[in-house]
């Protein structure tokens, strides 16, 4: 993922503490009378308001489990659970006493980069085997097999480095696993370890995951076993020329520094290529895909023993290639190009091999919309001729969000997607002939599906904005079996936005969202915060629970307060025309998207107040705050959380796909850096930061602070020491939403 939207920050699962009534206050608003009061530290506090949601979710590998870590509250205590998918039975398979040692919660780990690591990226706590009765723990860095027969656990591995991202041979035979950017391999008797590759410069990764794939790219494995159990594929970096940021911790009396190789705008990439190793020897065989060294190989994997795929995408992202990999010749062609002249190539998981072995799925904004399309290729001769397009699956004015599973035996693809309503998400099916496409979930709101294997059972996550998340297991086609449920919040009398819908210059529609407090203000107007993201990376309104941002609103609105949120072109969900928009600049079109719907909201409601407005964001929101205050003067105040000031601060991956190139758009880097904007600022900003943030690094806020100095202005500053990105944790995010509730009090009151 890349920087995210505060929804997306704010939106972990939390726990309902006893409800009780209390008595209104003097001067409470009448509707809000023996309604149970929210708080910043309820919010925040271990657990929350809506209890922690299941953890770890994955489906055993013969399709008929679902199992996933329950913890309490404080997540003191946790067990692993599983629920059969044909009943819908619900067992312990792992015990808290035992699951404290072999998972301990994420959030007892001390290091806040690494926290964030672990839960960014859903680093997995633990794997199923192939034979689905054993599991590979991965318990701080040292890998545990359990076996579930027995119930016993049996440390199996023990070095002194850390030990990550264990695999089990198709066969189950062997469990591989990297240690210091290097390959491994160990029957699963425990016996002799054998080292694949033997690298040892910390700037050579083998099957290891540098931090700007892991961030833009989505890469969660760089290494694949064969089939035939016989090769591993691996990526090769080379991060040698990647320039490091140094990141201090200055709380120990003798400050240390840790270097994160982080390339930004222009910077080199890490130079990558295929490898393939020999499980029986170690021996590996480098794949040369193309002579440009400036690529990215965002995904490959196994078409079937011998035979590999590789997509590799230019530095501008506006060309995919699709490649076959002879594996015993090295030998390989280009089968597929993809090509989004003006725009950019959306990287994602929707390439899918049909189990005929001669057809794949291929999703393409060709036609302006995200669809998924059948290809066919030559199944005996894969390498001599171009795939070629059998037929489009889905069409329409809508978004495929994502392949979740083909059914193969049914002739299924299983999908997401926005058909109706960009602000819902609901799982689909459509058959491999393009018939049939029928909507699996039918409830207004946000549908998340976790499919097993065979595309027979799924999990659905469901959320609306007035009810936190459900987990449901499903049959297709059938009925599904409740799983687990927040706790509800009625008791708080959580009030539900209005939606609306305004009309942008270009005649697109914006769509907004707005939360009026229960009382209009006595003889006066109400002032009004303007939440915004506004970038490629996510949506704000959307008709699912919004977490403790959603709460955090509530608690504003019971101050007096309208809270308005609308998603600017440039934001995903929408066509490729709406998204595209923002292309070769930063900032221009998102404002003008926000104040021309706050010009036909002020006419919808003029009970709001255009002279106390404010606005606030968290990442692309702060700098899109910075870019408000200092290029409008309608705004009184503004809170800018870990924002880019500065595009070139950036990392590569990310703000080129969008920008273009910095030799190529000079003018709408330019445009896009604030800290040149400096001096017209308007209204009190209150900026805040984390000093271990590896992803905005603490350097935007640097910069800032030093061009508003020069420029006299005068603002508020929160530095959080060593809090990555998020500012996670109860007390960082406690003080913070204090400091931002006070600001919005003093500013607009």
């Amino acid at each position: 993922m890349k920087r995210f939207a505060l929804i997306v920050v704010l939106a972990p699962l939390l726990v309902l503490t006893t409800p009780f009534v209390v008595p209104p206050a003097a001067g409470q608003s009448s509707a809000l009378q023996g309604v149970q009061p929210l708080t910043i530290e309820s919010i925040f506090a271990p657990g929350g308001l809506t209890g922690r949601g299941p953890e770890s979710m994955e489906w055993s590998p013969d399709g008929t489990k679902l199992s996933f870590v329950q913890r309490d509250g404080d997540g003191e205590k946790g067990e692993l659970w599983y629920v059969d998918a044909a009943t819908g039975e619900k067992k312990v398979l792992v015990s808290a006493a035992k699951l404290a040692s072999l998972a301990p919660d994420y959030n007892k780990v001390t290091n806040e980069r690494e926290k964030e690591r672990l839960t960014r990226y859903h680093v997995a706590a633990y794997l199923w085997a192939p034979d689905s009765k054993h599991l590979i723990f991965d318990s701080q860095g040292q890998l545990w097999l359990y076996d579930l027969n027995s119930a016993t656990a049996v440390q199996f591995t023990s070095a002194p480095d850390p030990t990550g991202d264990p695999k089990f041979s198709p066969d189950g035979s062997h469990v591989s696993y990297l240690r210091k950017h290097n390959l491994y391999l160990r029957p699963v008797n425990g016996k002799d370890e054998k080292q694949l590759t033997k690298d040892k410069a910390d700037n050579l990764f083998n099957g290891d995951i540098d931090w700007v794939y892991a961030e833009e790219l989505a890469v969660r494995s760089n290494y694949f076993w064969s089939p035939d159990n016989k090769e591993i594929v691996f990526l090769h970096m080379d991060e040698t020329k990647v320039p490091a940021y140094p990141i201090t911790d200055w709380i120990p009396t003798h400050a240390t520094v840790d270097y994160e190789k982080y390339p930004k705008v222009g910077d080199p990439n890490p130079v990558v290529k295929l490898g393939i190793v020999k499980t029986d020897n170690a021996k590996i065989r480098w794949i040369s895909l193309t002579e440009d060294r400036d690529t990215y190989i965002p995904r490959f994997g196994w078409v079937r023993a011998g035979l590999l795929w590789a997509e590799v995408l230019n530095r501008t992202q506006d060309k995919m290639d699709l490649y076959f990999v002879d594996a015993n010749s090295g030998k390989s062609a280009k089968v597929l190009t993809e090509t989004s002249p003006g725009a950019w190539i959306n990287v994602n998981d929707d390439f899918k091999i049909l189990k005929s072995g001669d057809r794949f799925l291929w999703s393409s904004w060709r036609d302006g919309h995200t669809h998924l399309y059948l290809y066919r290729f030559d199944k005996q001769n894969p390498l001599t001729a171009d795939a070629k397009v059998e037929r489009q699956l889905t069409q329409g004015d809508f978004e495929v969000l994502g392949v979740q599973a083909v059914d193969d035996a049914a002739g299924l693809v299983l999908f997401a997607a926005n058909q109706d309503d960009p602000r819902q998400r609901h799982l689909f099916s459509v058959k491999l002939d393009g018939s049939g496409m029928q909507a699996l979930t039918h409830d207004e709101g946000m549908h998340f599906g976790e499919f097993s294997d065979d595309g027979k059972h799924y999990a659905d996550t469901y959320s609306n904005v007035l009810a936190p998340p459900r987990l449901s297991v499903c049959a297709l086609g059938a009925s599904c079996s409740p799983v687990w449920q927040a706790r509800s919040v009625s008791a708080y009398g959580v009030s539900a936005p209005k939606f609306l819908e305004f009309k942008a210059d270009d005649g697109s529609t914006l769509y907004g969202r707005l939360l009026l407090p229960a009382d209009s203000p006595a003889g006066g107007k109400i002032p009004l915060i303007v939440n915004i993201y506004g970038g490629p990376a996510g949506q704000m309104v959307l008709k699912g629970w919004g977490g403790s941002g959603e709460l955090f609103d509530q608690i504003l609105i019971r101050k007096g307060f309208a809270i308005f949120a609308v998603d600017n072109r440039g934001t995903p969900g929408r066509d490729r025309k709406f998204q595209t928009a923002i292309r070769h600049e930063f900032g221009a079109i998102e404002l003008q998207d926000q104040l021309t719907a706050l010009d036909q909201l002020f006419a919808q409601y003029p009970q709001l107040d255009r002279d106390r407005m404010a606005i606030w964001g968290w990442s692309n929101g702060g700098s899109m705050t910075i870019y408000a205050m200092t290029h409008s003067e309608i705004f009184r105040a503004g809170v800018a959380v870990a924002p880019v000031t500065n595009q070139l601060n950036y990392d590569t991956i990310y703000t080129e796909r969008y920008l273009g190139l910095s030799q190529d758009d000079a003018k709408g880097y330019a445009e896009s850096d604030v800290t040149k904007s400096a001096a017209k600022l308007h209204g009190a900003l209150l900026l805040a930061h984390g000093t271990s943030d590896d992803n905005v690094h603490f350097q935007n806020s640097m910069q800032m602070i030093d061009a508003l100095i020069k420029a006299g202005k005068k603002f508020q500053l929160m530095v959080y020491p060593n809090k990555t990105h998020g500012i996670a944790g109860p007390e960082a995010r406690i003080h913070l939403f204090h400091m931002i509730e006070d600001h919005f009090e003093q500013e607009l009151k």
